[in-house]
This record gives C-alpha cells, structure tokens and sequence, in this order.
C-alpha cells in the first residue's frame, strides 16, 4: 500500500457549503482525486481537550456548534460511520510516543470536520475518528503529536488537519468577499514559502517571525492543526500550496496537501479565465 497524504484544510466560515465558490470546489476535487483512505482521522481547531482525546463512538453525531447562520445549515447533517478500532490505534501511537491520550465515547464531529469533508466524500460512507488538540500547549506539542500519528499513512488513513490559515475576525469583511486583506496577504504568504522551504524553526515561532504573526492568530487553536500535519510529514517533505479563496477578505482557504512520493500526485487544476 502506497503511503497515504497528509491534508490540511482551512474550513472557513460555516456558510461555506451554502454558497459554494472556489473553496468548496477544491475540496470535491480533492475527494475524487486523492487515493480513497480506508479511514479518516481529523484534527479540528473545534474539539480542545487537555490532553489529546479521541472519540471511540461507532456513530458520531454531527455537531452544529455555531450561531447565526441560514436555517438550511443546521439541517445538513454528516452521518458517517466512527471506526473505534481506528481510535484504538491512534491511542496506541501516541501513548508510545510518551504522551498522554485519553479517550470518549460521546463527541460527535464538529464543523471543523464535517463541513469539509461532506464536500469531499458525500456520501459520508468512510469511517471518521476526531481527535482533540491543546490550545494550552503550542505549537511544538502539536508537531510532535503529529509526528506519533505518522504511522497511520501506512495504515491507508488520511490524516485530515482542518483549521485556518488566518483567523482574525477583525481583519473580516462579514457579508462580502472581497480582494485580500493585506495583513491576511501577507501572513498566508510567508507560511507558504516557510513550509515550501520546510523551515520548522521559523514556522514553530511564526507568531515572532512572520508578518502580521500574532494578529493572524490573536489565539493560536486554529493554526494548531497546521502544525500536527507538519509533524506527520516527513522531515524534508514539502507540502503543496493550494489557494482556492479569501473569503470575506480576511479567511486565507488555503489547503496543504503532503503526498510523499505518490505514483499518481495531485496536481492543482489550471486557473479558470
């Protein structure tokens, strides 16, 4: 079995699915494309814990935990089924690599996970275990508790990180998109050219030396997630860049998708004119 990728994903705005654009695009074509996992572990800046947590259910809920939005929204729902086995193993991992895991039967998944993934396998029949992340922790927890989770790309498991490149509701155009904020440019840019360099230093202390660092992230959970696909990468794997959007000015949409050496790789579609 060929090593499976590693995705990172800015879910954005919940609404996302509701009026689908570019971003919601990318990540159907996303689901077509990619070798199709047996099973998915998401990493959501949505489910923090203080120590890593997964969710054991067999059937998890999907969880509405937003306000605010289109009635249309809170009806979406995302059954897929859990895989406990799976949530056994990631446990596994990570006790092994002397960290603390506990574990929960009762977390459903949060919009974190189910509203990139109804985009990307719609009929919700892959198996989906959340894991929780630890605001409290920083980055370099996050890198290493990526780094226990690196076996799973060879166990046919996509390890689904899905966060925020940018997350400064100040720095947001609510109810318009828009050209980019340059703070928002600005920031988004420099993590692209730190991970094309695979510059770890840099990116762990990104709030110090990236422009805009500590703005783009007045609290850090979102960009968390970023930080455990860089650990379940390789050393020295570059991921690919793919910028569908900024929605509502201030929400980079990047994604980052580590491929190894895959036989078929993902390449991104030509811009449409």
């Amino acid at each position: 079995m060929n090593r499976h990728p590693i995705l990172f994903v800015s879910h954005g705005a919940p609404d996302v699915l509701l009026k689908p654009g570019a971003t919601v695009r990318l990540w159907e074509t996303l689901g077509d494309r990619l070798p199709r996992p047996r099973a998915i572990l998401v990493v959501s800046a949505h489910w923090a814990a203080r120590e890593p947590t997964v969710s054991t259910t067999a059937t998890p809920e999907t969880i509405h935990d937003f306000g605010g939005f289109a009635p249309a929204l809170y009806e979406m729902a995302y059954p897929a089924p859990g895989a406990p086995a799976l949530a056994g193993r990631v446990r596994e991992l990570i006790t092994g690599a002397g960290l603390p895991c506990a574990e929960t039967p009762a977390r459903g998944l949060d919009h974190g996970a189910w509203i990139p993934l109804k985009a990307m396998y719609p009929a919700a029949d892959i198996p989906v275990v959340q894991l929780a992340i630890q605001p409290c922790e920083g980055p370099d927890w996050h890198r290493q508790l990526g780094a226990a989770l690196r076996p799973l790309r060879d166990e046919g498991v996509l390890i689904l990180a899905s966060g925020a490149v940018t997350h400064n509701f100040d720095w947001l155009t609510w109810g318009r998109n828009g050209q980019p904020v340059p703070q928002a440019a600005a920031f988004a840019d420099w993590v692209g050219e730190a991970l094309a360099r695979d510059d770890r230093p840099a990116l762990l202390d990104y709030r110090r030396a990236a422009p805009h660092g500590a703005g783009a992230h007045p609290t850090e959970e979102h960009l968390l997630p970023l930080f455990a696909a860089l650990g379940a990468a390789e050393p020295g794997e570059k991921p690919l860049r793919l910028t569908p959007e900024y929605t509502y000015s201030g929400l980079a949409m990047d994604a980052y998708l580590w491929q190894d050496a895959s036989p078929a790789p993902f390449t991104p579609a030509p811009a449409q004119q």
